[in-house]
């Protein structure tokens, strides 16, 4: 029997040899779910944020290589891996910043190369990518419950972006910590940021907070230093869409000015991530910040918001230095600074 808390809100998952998502661009409006047979699908799901977030993105991939060996004619093993490969770099290419992304992929890669026939890479690539999905949620619980113990009775905690369920495959990151510390049996409160210019915040979070029974109050962005200055916000918590090596943090935009302030009135920030969005090869300034389209600032839906040909820059993440960061939580603990130390002794 599917857990309660795990069951109302599963972003994506398997079904029969298709792909079944929750499309994320209709919240809070709709609850859709849309189902996909072709990699290209899901490809173009992740390009279009009807799937986000980073653990969700990378189940998502392995689902999406999965039906990739599902759709390949492939006679041999070596027709069958240059398929895949084919689709891996379909896939990979839609959101370069996310780590998680290309681990899904790469793991569902390595599986395929260990096999030694077509169809054994069909069933296996399978089985894996349902592995890694069914892991999500266990990985997500075991981070939650490490998370809950640095969050007090009546504590009034900040997210930034949504890092719930809807951004993995159920329970959530930065949520999952929300959600463990209230399950702990203490009394939690949340302030969502609005989270421009895609509103993950008053779309998602908020949506996904209020579902699930959960004192939640929305703020603009610009009201965080309000927030702060005023004595709302004991802690935050962000999720992550990668970490380097040293603990700098690239996270949606905006997570840094929130832990500039969190820094400024002496807030706790806190990061929740799995060790699948490590990035241990990678100095922080290699790391590529995904663009996107103008469209998203000057205008909210088929209204226009700004002059026409406005130059407009709009990175989709930013990056948070470690110094500004009072611990980032895993399942395997939580490491605090200095964290290229307390990093390695997780993955050790």
């Amino acid at each position: 029997m599917e857990d309660k808390h795990v069951a109302p809100l599963k972003t994506v998952r398997w079904e029969d040899g298709k792909v079944i998502m929750i499309d994320q661009t209709k919240l809070p409006n709709q609850l859709v779910f849309v189902e996909y047979d072709d990699y290209n699908q899901v490809a173009n799901a992740i390009q279009t944020l009807v799937v986000r977030g980073a653990p969700a993105i990378g189940v998502s991939g392995a689902f999406g290589l999965a039906l990739a060996a599902l759709q390949s004619r492939a006679k041999n093993k070596d027709e069958m891996i240059a398929d895949l490969e084919v689709a891996k770099k379909t896939l990979f290419e839609t959101r370069p910043t996310a780590v998680n992304l290309a681990w899904g992929l790469e793991r569902i890669m390595n599986v395929a190369i260990s096999c030694d026939s077509v169809e054994q890479i069909r069933q296996f690539v399978v089985e894996e990518s349902k592995k890694i999905a069914e892991q999500d949620v266990s990985i997500n619980r075991a981070m939650g419950k490490n998370g809950s113990v640095l969050f007090d009775d009546n504590d009034t905690v900040m997210t930034h972006c949504n890092a719930g369920a809807l951004a993995t495959v159920a329970y959530g990151t930065a949520l999952g910590v929300i959600r463990a510390t209230k399950e702990s049996g203490k009394n939690v409160k949340v302030i969502a940021t609005e989270t421009r210019p895609v509103q993950q915040g008053s779309r998602l979070t908020v949506f996904e907070l209020k579902h699930d029974g959960f004192d939640v109050s929305l703020i603009p962005d610009t009201a965080v230093g309000y927030a702060m200055a005023n004595g709302l916000v004991d802690k935050v918590v962000v999720g992550a869409d990668r970490i380097v090596k040293t603990g700098h943090v690239f996270n949606k935009i905006g997570t840094y000015q929130v832990a500039t302030m969190a820094r400024q009135h002496g807030v706790p920030f806190y990061v929740a991530a799995p060790l699948s969005t490590f990035d241990m090869k990678s100095e922080y300034n290699d790391v590529t910040i995904e663009m996107r389209s103008s469209a998203e600032v000057t205008q909210v839906g088929d209204t226009k918001t700004a002059p026409d040909d406005i130059d407009v820059i709009n990175p989709a993440f930013d990056m948070t230095p470690p110094e500004l960061i009072s611990g980032i939580i895993t399942e395997k603990g939580i490491a605090v600074p200095p964290f290229e130390d307390s990093i390695k002794k997780l993955f050790d």
